[in-house]
C-alpha cells in the first residue's frame, strides 16, 4: 500500500514565482529517491475557523498564503529510504535559500485509509 507524507507551509505571497520553482528542483530530487508523485497547491480559497484553521496552524500573516503539499511513496519504506537519501543528496545542500519559513512548517506521514480514485 502507498504512504503519503503531507505539508503545510506558509509562504510570503509575493515568493510564489521562487516557491514553485524550489518545488520543482526538489520534485526531482524526491522522484529520483523513490516518491510516485508531488502535488504542491497553492491556497486561494482557505477559510478562517472559530477555532482552529490552516493560517492559525502555520501562524500565516497576511502577506503570506497557505501551501498544501503530499508526496506519495510506494511504501513505508521506500519513504523512509527516499526521504533520508533526500536529506542528503547534495543537490538538497544547494538549496540554502529557503522562499518560507520552514520552522514553521507543519508535515508527517500517513498511511492511507481511503483512496477513492487513484490515477
Amino acid at each position: 500500500m502507498s504512504y503519503i507524507d503531507g505539508f503545510i507551509v506558509a509562504v510570503p505571497t509575493a515568493n510564489q514565482e521562487a516557491y514553485r520553482l524550489m518545488a520543482e528542483r526538489a520534485a526531482v530530487i524526491f522522484h529520483d529517491h523513490g516518491a510516485l508523485r508531488l502535488v504542491e497547491c497553492w491556497g486561494d480559497d482557505v477559510p478562517d475557523g472559530d477555532v482552529t484553521d490552516f493560517r492559525r496552524a502555520v501562524q500565516a500573516t497576511p502577506e503570506e498564503t497557505v501551501v498544501f503539499s503530499w508526496i506519495v511513496w510506494p511504501s513505508r519504506q521506500v519513504r523512509d529510504t527516499g526521504m533520508k537519501a533526500f536529506m542528503d543528496d547534495p543537490r538538497m545542500k544547494e538549496m540554502t535559500d529557503m522562499p518560507f519559513d520552514g520552522q514553521r512548517m507543519i508535515f508527517g506521514g500517513f498511511t492511507p485509509l481511503l483512496d477513492s480514485g487513484a490515477e
